[in-house]
C-alpha cells in the first residue's frame, strides 16, 4: 500500500511538472499573439484595453513588456506610471537609449525637466553625437536662455549635419542671441537655401539689418 502511494504521489508530481511547463510554453508561444492585439487596441486608441491586456502576462523580467507598457500609460496620460515602467526597462538594459528616449516623454510631459535633462546627459555619455539629444539639449538651454549652453549643442549638430534646417535655424538664432550677429546672418543665409522664404530666417536676417 506504501509503496503505491508513494508511486501515485510520484507520477502525479510528474503529471504537474509537465503542465507547468506546457503552459509555459503557451504562454511564450502566445506572446507575439498578444503584443499583436496590443498594436490594434493602440492603432484605434484603446490604451487602456492594450495595457491591461499586456499587464495580464506582466514580468517585471521583461524589458520589451516594461517598455511597451512604459508607451502604452504614456499614451494614456499616465505619466508617473509610465515613468516607473520605463524605469524598470531601464535597470533591465543599462545601455539602453530608446528606454532613455522613452522615459523623457512623460517626464516631460508632467514638467520634470531636471529629470528630462540627467536621461538625456545618460545617453550622451553613451552616444556624444546623438541628434535627437543634442538638438534637444540646445532648445532646453534656449528656453531657459542660456545660449552658451545651447550653443555647445547645436555647434555640434551643425557641424555633423551642416545643412540640415532645424540645427542651423537655431543655432542662428543663438548666435544672435549671444550677439554675434556676423554668424547669425550667415546661419540664417544657410537655413533659407534649406527652406526657401522661410518665416523665422526671414525675421532674423530683418533684425540683423
Amino acid at each position: 500500500m506504501e509503496t503505491t502511494l508513494k508511486q501515485i504521489t510520484s507520477a502525479l508530481a510528474v503529471i504537474m511538472i509537465l503542465i507547468s511547463q506546457n503552459l509555459s510554453a503557451q504562454d511564450k508561444a502566445t506572446l507575439p499573439d498578444i503584443f499583436s492585439t496590443s498594436y490594434t487596441y493602440e492603432t484605434s486608441g484603446e490604451y487602456s484595453k492594450a495595457t491591461e491586456l499586456l499587464k495580464k502576462v506582466y514580468d517585471e523580467s521583461s524589458y520589451e513588456i516594461n517598455l511597451r507598457l512604459g508607451w502604452l500609460t504614456y499614451k494614456a496620460g499616465l505619466f508617473s506610471e509610465s515613468a516607473a515602467y520605463y524605469n524598470k526597462a531601464i535597470a533591465l538594459m543599462p545601455l539602453s537609449i530608446e528606454a532613455r528616449l522613452g522615459y523623457v516623454m512623460p517626464a516631460s510631459s508632467a514638467g520634470n525637466w531636471d529629470q528630462v535633462v540627467t536621461r538625456y546627459n545618460e545617453i550622451l555619455k553613451i552616444d556624444p553625437n546623438h541628434y535627437t539629444v543634442n538638438y534637444r539639449m540646445g532648445l532646453i538651454y534656449y528656453g531657459r536662455k542660456d545660449y552658451q549652453s545651447a550653443f555647445r549643442y547645436l555647434e555640434k549638430i551643425a557641424n555633423m549635419y551642416p545643412f540640415d534646417y532645424d540645427a542651423l535655424i537655431m543655432l542662428g538664432w543663438t548666435e544672435y542671441q549671444l550677439g554675434k550677429l556676423r554668424e547669425a546672418k550667415v546661419l540664417f543665409g544657410k537655413a533659407l537655401l534649406n527652406r526657401p522664404g522661410d518665416a523665422s530666417a526671414l525675421e532674423g536676417i530683418s533684425l540683423i539689418k
